[in-house]
């Protein structure tokens, strides 16, 4: 009886794991961002594989699709595609305006006054995020945008 029980105990363990490993219970994409000023983007997944492109840009966010050992299949915001190695990737906040002539203002509110516009592809700092509203700094400005208009690791 004692044997039987212990090894149900065993299935139900084994089911467990393997259940909580199965794809349906993958992580989501997500965004991280570039550690360093200059990051090599892999045509795949190994430093054997040749250099598609380089950054240039620390702080860039980019969608995390995939991953292979120690790389990262991530997505940038001109859909190019390749592999990078995590040592490079950062959890840093940071986003990209992805409207025209979005504006900062000093509060979170509409009405408060407005510091500076942001153009479409501005990469923008992230502090914290409240409601709908994140606090951000770009150049010398800081300030609030409607969370809606970034794209990022928020």
């Amino acid at each position: 009886m004692f044997k039987e029980k212990y090894f149900l105990i065993k299935i139900f363990l084994i089911y467990f794991l393997v259940i909580l490993n199965s794809s349906s219970f993958a992580e989501e994409n997500y965004y991280l961002t570039l550690r360093n000023d200059k990051v090599n983007l892999r045509q795949g997944p190994s430093l054997e594989h040749p250099v598609k492109l380089v950054y240039k840009k620390k702080f860039l966010p980019l969608l995390i699709q995939d991953k292979s050992g120690n790389f990262r299949k991530i997505l940038d915001h001109e859909n190019n595609s390749g592999w990078i190695h995590i040592s490079q990737l950062s959890k840093k906040k940071a986003a990209l305006n992805n409207e025209d002539d979005s504006i900062i203002f000093k509060k979170p509110s509409k009405y408060s006054k407005p510091l500076a516009i942001a153009k479409k592809g501005r990469l923008l700092l992230i502090k914290k995020c409240k409601n709908n509203w994140c606090k951000i700094k770009t150049g010398k400005y800081k300030g609030w945008i409607e969370k809606e208009k970034l794209k990022g690791r928020l």
